[in-house]
């Protein structure tokens, strides 16, 4: 299954378009989290989006509630969308596997991207959270409802997800100093999302 995940960056670059009207199209299931997220933080805070698509819904959420977005995803394609849309933000090809862009933001989000790593590339992003986190910093990501790894299928193409089991995201957010503010699993009310929100805990 390990070819499967290394194939996920190509995937997204050769489907970049249709992802992105698929999202668009598909209606905004997930707000309610978003919106949480961006109340916790204040005017003006910045935001790292790992995997952020075309930016829309969610960037452009956090934009238009005044928050500084950069944009992190692999599909240079889905990014030149990012940058024609939300111009005064700042939009990086890059793998979020890895990331280290030497400042910290004030909010962290790993949504529907996370979970297409495989378990042992789940475990190593707290390394990269961590090391774009501040204390105080909001860290919101979305996973499968147990560990297990599945295959599914986007327009023919094989699509891949992975997931811890849910002790296992615990043991990882509180080694790395994360404490858990919510945690839902398979969400109705956000098409079945398994929804992860933390801070990363103050010195002391």
């Amino acid at each position: 299954m390990q070819d499967y995940a290394d194939r996920i960056i190509a995937h997204y670059e050769r489907h970049a378009s249709h992802w992105d009207a698929d999202r668009r199209e598909a209606g905004w299931n997930d707000k309610k989290w978003h919106e949480r997220f961006v109340a916790l933080l204040h005017d003006g805070a910045t935001v790292l989006d790992l995997g952020c698509g075309g930016g829309i819904p969610v960037a452009h959420h956090a934009a238009r509630h005044g928050l500084r977005v950069t944009g992190i995803d692999s599909s240079p394609s889905l990014i030149a969308l990012c940058r024609e849309r939300l111009a005064d933000q700042e939009w990086l090809v890059a793998d979020m596997r890895g990331l280290n862009l030497a400042r910290t933001f004030h909010g962290i989000l790993a949504w529907d991207s996370y979970f297409h790593l495989s378990p042992d590339d789940q475990r190593a992003m707290f390394d990269v959270f961590v090391a774009h986190a501040r204390p105080g910093t909001i860290l919101m990501f979305n996973t499968g409802p147990a560990a297990g790894v599945a295959l599914g299928n986007y327009r023919g193409d094989p699509l891949y997800h992975a997931s811890l089991d849910a002790d296992e995201y615990r043991t990882l957010l509180a080694r790395h100093d994360f404490e858990l503010i919510d945690h839902a699993i398979e969400d109705a009310s956000a098409g079945g999302r398994t929804v992860w929100l933390a801070r990363l805990g103050w010195p002391g």
